[in-house]
């Protein structure tokens, strides 16, 4: 998803306003008082680790979830439910806030500008999980994942927020949706892609923590990597070192992946349609 994309989004929720509290037991209710960062996506791989890295620094933090009920996060979190498809539901989650950390987990741009002006009713600073794959320079994007991206940067410029955008390379935690795969026979398919510089999320969100709390950082774009550049199978072969079995990465053309690729891709569920547009023409 980023380009790691990690399934780290809110998707459908329960209501607006007081009934996104309504029946929530004390033991999640929420205070919203205290918190200044609001980090959406915090149930996903990236998200969590925002709020957990925020947490431990002692910075006040609000995760914007679905369900209260069944996230799990670090002691001290306060949680919001919401859905970003409503973009009402965020006027009480925003109670407070100064600053958002935003990772949009839809296939289109179409909704942002009602979340973004929402945002930009009550907060200062926006900072965005972007992908590095976004060319400032190209007029559309040949990646229909990075044209979203690309969308959503031209939208959050003109937002009239201060914002910062984080550009992450392939995010070590899209390997995960290899486990299947590797459980079953060892043997990793899917596309090959040029080698990348593979960055982990714990590192993503040091970075975002930084620009979320420090100065410095508005209207900056800072691209995020990881240490070695490394290819697909250069990954397969380094998990199967690290769990002690033989495994490696067979190459499969994106057209015969279909609507489950993202399983075998690694990337979450929610992108699946949009890979059959590599072997297509870009649309239009």
């Amino acid at each position: 998803m980023t380009g790691d994309g990690d399934g780290d989004g809110d998707g459908d929720g329960d209501g607006d306003g007081e009934d996104a509290y309504r029946n929530i037991p004390d033991t999640v209710r929420v205070t919203m008082v205290m918190a200044q960062i609001l980090v959406t996506g915090a149930t996903g791989n990236v998200g969590r680790e925002v709020a957990a890295q925020l947490i431990s620094a002692g910075v006040p933090v609000r995760a914007f979830v679905r369900d209260a009920r069944t996230t799990r996060l670090p002691e001290g979190v306060e949680i919001a439910t919401g859905d970003l498809s409503e973009a009402e539901t965020l006027e009480r989650a925003l109670n407070g806030i100064t600053t958002v950390f935003l990772v949009w987990p839809f296939l289109t741009s179409e909704g942002a500008p009602a979340v973004l002006d929402t945002i930009a009713g009550s907060a200062r600073r926006l900072v965005y999980l972007s992908s590095s794959g976004v060319h400032e320079d190209a007029g559309r994007q040949t990646d229909p994942i990075n044209q979203l991206h690309a969308d959503m940067e031209s939208l959050i410029e003109a937002s009239g927020l201060e914002w910062t955008i984080l550009r992450a390379d392939t995010i070590a935690s899209n390997a995960l949706g290899w486990a299947g795969q590797i459980r079953q026979d060892g043997v990793v398919r899917g596309p090959d892609i040029a080698p990348t510089a593979v960055v982990h999320q714990a590192d993503v969100a040091a970075a975002a923590a930084r620009v979320l709390t420090g100065d410095g950082h508005v209207g900056a774009t800072h691209v995020l990597t990881g240490p070695q550049v490394v290819s697909r199978a250069d990954q397969v072969r380094l998990i199967g070192e690290a769990i002690s079995r033989p495994l490696r990465f067979e190459k499969v053309p994106w057209r015969r992946l279909g609507s489950g690729c993202s399983r075998t891709e690694g990337r979450p569920p929610w992108s699946r349609h949009c890979w059959r547009a590599r072997d297509d023409p870009a649309p239009t």
